[in-house]
């Protein structure tokens, strides 16, 4: 019985240190997305006049409004996308990691209980 505490122990730890990880995973998400809805908002105030530029390596590059538009909307679907399947991700583990609880408080109990019945000599 001991081992397995030990073992159902350690799975719980390894959910927790995934769902922390998801979790970081999540937040540097939506730093980028709302990075990326900022360069929107300023994309939308620019007229046919403005120069965009892009960097290259330590080189900055003049890029087609058009493009770069695209290239920022298609950036903000991937993000978005990301988010969700990040989101999915931590609600399964979330769930994991209660059942493993869930688990780790019988098996406690039933020790307890073993241990009250039959007191070390």
């Amino acid at each position: 019985m001991e081992s397995t505490l030990q073992e159902i122990s350690a799975e719980y730890q390894k959910l927790q240190t995934d769902l922390t990880i998801l979790v970081d995973k999540r937040t540097r998400l939506e730093a980028q997305l709302s990075e990326n809805e900022m360069v929107k908002k300023e994309f939308a105030n620019l007229t046919a006049n403005n120069t965009i530029y892009k960097f290259i390596g330590p080189v900055l590059v003049p890029q087609d409004q058009a493009e770069a538009k695209s290239n920022v909307e298609t950036r903000l679907e991937f993000i978005r996308g990301e988010i969700k399947r990040v989101e999915s991700q931590i609600k399964e583990t979330e769930q994991q990691t209660e059942k493993k609880r869930a688990e780790l408080v019988v098996i406690q109990t039933n020790i307890r209980q073993s241990q009250l019945k039959n007191p070390p000599a």
